[in-house]
Formats: structure tokens, C-alpha cells, sequence
């Protein structure tokens, strides 16, 4: 492309910002697609550590891994660092027993960097729904959206339950596209009125019918438990979770905009790697932190059993926001890589954020890690 056109295609894009700051698809063509570098270019509310951190022992130098055999069949690749890096990691930890066993950081990050976990905030959301039902503020998963959110107008909504919208077998008519800027998915990724958009949702179908993986659904399980707590998913986050779970650094989750700080509950938490195996961390220990019991002990053991007949893309089995593996294995992820990987039986856990998949099936390749230890 030649400067005078880049110029011109510049001004163009500059133009439709200025002259339509509330539109997204602007946005859109002027961001295009979500990067590791998203959390800057939106509004946040943060989310404020405890008085405590829980210290993972370190040990004295990194566990040195090979590369599985099938992610390097020709064998001209042997060192696991530059595998991570040439595949656009950032960050990567493995920890097992309580104790990091590697650690590394890549393209000028560190273990101070903050960092974006996309769509891992999905499992987040399911969590506080667990704790909010076991705190009274929702009957139980068999209640319907609608009580806590009545601007859901299609009649089809009513026997939507929270556990529809857990599972993504809500039935509603939403595009998840992330290619096209004219999909419901740009709109509520780069709009600016999430509550506005939420108002016009029709159902495809009846609930529980069919597995279809959608954003908006966890979007709605926020407005829930917001509707029902009266505060914020960030501050519940905060009062419940990053406060007593030994988190060590602050972190924040992003906006739609300055002035409806509807929070994006489908994506956009961001804090410190390590922060988020802590997370992991709490899951492994089946929601108790030291004494305490943090998520219901049954919440943990459902979100991590396979209930239902719903895969993934990848087909990895659904349950309540977490994938879930016939070994007693789950993880959360998110569109660009980001992992937290629990793996019970060995008492491990990985964290991988990146700037791309790079091509990888990363829970495969965490098991084939596994095998290693």
C-alpha cells in the first residue's frame, strides 16, 4: 500500500470515529480484530487485592521440558522456550503441588505485566453465579433470566434459566461471529450501550435444546447477578474472590463505556498470570482457600463434571462455563489462547496467556506436558 493510500484509508477511518463515536463498527475497522493489547482501549472498573498473598514456592530453575513428539514431528525444534515464543506466547506457568516448576515470559513480558483473559472471564462469571446462589441472592440455577432482567421482552425468554445460560443452551438468536463487524458480536465486543443492545434479543429456539456457544449469555448471567446482589460483578468479584483467595496484585475488568460501565462480563477481565492460576488454584481445592470455603464445594464439583451433551468447536464437553475432560481435567479459554488448565489427578496447573492459538490445541498439548511429570 502506497502512503497516499494509507493516508486516505487513515483519515477515512479518523473520520467515521469523530463523526460516529457510538458506532462500532467504526471501531471495528479501526481496531479490527480482539488483540492482547484490547484492555487499553476500553474503560475499566478495578478490582482490588486482599491484605494476603498466597506465595507458590518457586523452584530454583525451570523444569526443563520436551516438545511433544506430535508439535515437532520433524525434531528440528528441541528447546521448549523458543517453542512457547515462536507459537506468540507471552506467558506461561506450570505449577505443580503448589510449587512453579517453569515459568516464562515472552515479547517483553513479565510477571509484573497486566494481561487480558478474554473469554477465561467467562468462568469467573459462572463462579460468582454459584456464589450467589449459595448466598441467597438467586433460588438456583432453575431460575428464570427474566426475573432479574424483565427488559428481556421476547415471551420465549421466561423459561430461559441461569442454567441455560451456564451451559449455552439458551436458545437465543445471537451471532457470535468475530470476523464480520456487522455481527451482534462486534456490537456488544466495541458498542458503547450494552443495556441497549440486551433490549432487542429474540429466541431462535426453545432452551436446552441444542449447545450454541454465545457471549450475550454471560453477559446476562452479570446483569443477574448484579440485579440480584445490587453491586457491581466487579466489586462481587472483589469482595468474594480477589480479596480471599491470596491474590497478589489488583486487577480490572473493562467497560463498554465510561458512562453506562455496563461491565463486557463475556470477556475482558485482566490481571497478573500468576493471579490467575490463584484462581485456578482455588478450583483444584474445590473452593476452599486455606479454612475457608470461598465457592461452594458443590458448585466446583458440578461446574467440573460432564452433565449434558454439549462440545465446543473443539469438542471439548461444556459444563457451566468450564470445558471438562473425561480425566477429571478442566479449563477455561479464551479467543486468543488464554488458558487456565486444572488438572486434579496430578495436581497440576497451567496458565498460558498469548497474543495467538499459533496453530496449537494447548489443553492437548498441556496433557502431553503431564506426562512428562
Amino acid at each position: 500500500m502506497n502512503s497516499k493510500l494509507l493516508i486516505r484509508k487513515t483519515f477515512s477511518f479518523l473520520s467515521l470515529i469523530f463523526l460516529f463515536p457510538s458506532c462500532h463498527v467504526a471501531r471495528y475497522f479501526w481496531w479490527n480484530f480482539a488483540d492482547i493489547n484490547d484492555y487499553k482501549k476500553f474503560p475499566y472498573l478495578e478490582i482490588h487485592k486482599g491484605g494476603q498473598t498466597y506465595e507458590f514456592s518457586k523452584a530454583p530453575d525451570n523444569f526443563e521440558f520436551f516438545i511433544p513428539e506430535k508439535y515437532n514431528p520433524d525434531k528440528k525444534r528441541t528447546d521448549f522456550d523458543s517453542f512457547l515464543e515462536k507459537h506468540k506466547t507471552v506467558a506461561f506457568l506450570i505449577i505443580s503441588n503448589d510449587s512453579i516448576i517453569y515459568e516464562n515470559y515472552f515479547a517483553g513480558y513479565s510477571d509484573t505485566s497486566l494481561l487480558p483473559c478474554f473469554s477465561v472471564a467467562k468462568a469467573f462469571v459462572s463462579t460468582l453465579v454459584g456464589i450467589a446462589i449459595d448466598e441467597g441472592y438467586i433460588k438456583s440455577t432453575e431460575q428464570s433470566i427474566t426475573d432479574f432482567i424483565p427488559e428481556l421482552t421476547d415471551p420465549g425468554f421466561q423459561k430461559v434459566t441461569i442454567a441455560d445460560l451456564l451451559n449455552m443452551r439458551s436458545g437465543i438468536k445471537f451471532n457470535e461471529g468475530y470476523i464480520s463487524p456487522f455481527a451482534e458480536m462486534a456490537k456488544y465486543y466495541y458498542g458503547k450501550n450494552l443495556i441497549k443492545y440486551i433490549k432487542k434479543l429474540k429466541i431462535r429456539e426453545e432452551p436446552d435444546l441444542h449447545y450454541d456457544y454465545i457471549s450475550v449469555n454471560t453477559l446476562l448471567l452479570s446483569l443477574a447477578i448484579e440485579r440480584a446482589t445490587g453491586m457491581k460483578s466487579s466489586e462481587y468479584l472483589q469482595n468474594k474472590i480477589w480479596q480471599h483467595a491470596g491474590m497478589e496484585h489488583d486487577a480490572s475488568w473493562n467497560v463498554d463505556s465510561k458512562k453506562h460501565q455496563t461491565l463486557k462480563a463475556f470477556c475482558c477481565i485482566n490481571a497478573w498470570a500468576r493471579d490467575f492460576a490463584r484462581f485456578g488454584r482455588l478450583y483444584l481445592n474445590k473452593g476452599k482457600y486455606k479454612n475457608k470455603q470461598i465457592v461452594p464445594e458443590k458448585w466446583v464439583e458440578i461446574s467440573t463434571s460432564i452433565i449434558n451433551d454439549s462440545r465446543d468447536s473443539q469438542g471439548y464437553p461444556y459444563t457451566y462455563h468450564w470445558r471438562v475432560l473425561e480425566n477429571g481435567a478442566f479449563f477455561a479459554k479464551g479467543i486468543l489462547g488464554q488458558y487456565i488448565f486444572v488438572y486434579p489427578e496430578k495436581n497440576l496447573i497451567f496458565v498460558r496467556l498469548g497474543k495467538k492459538y499459533a496453530g496449537i490445541d494447548w489443553a492437548d498439548l498441556f496433557l502431553e506436558l503431564s506426562k512428562q511429570l
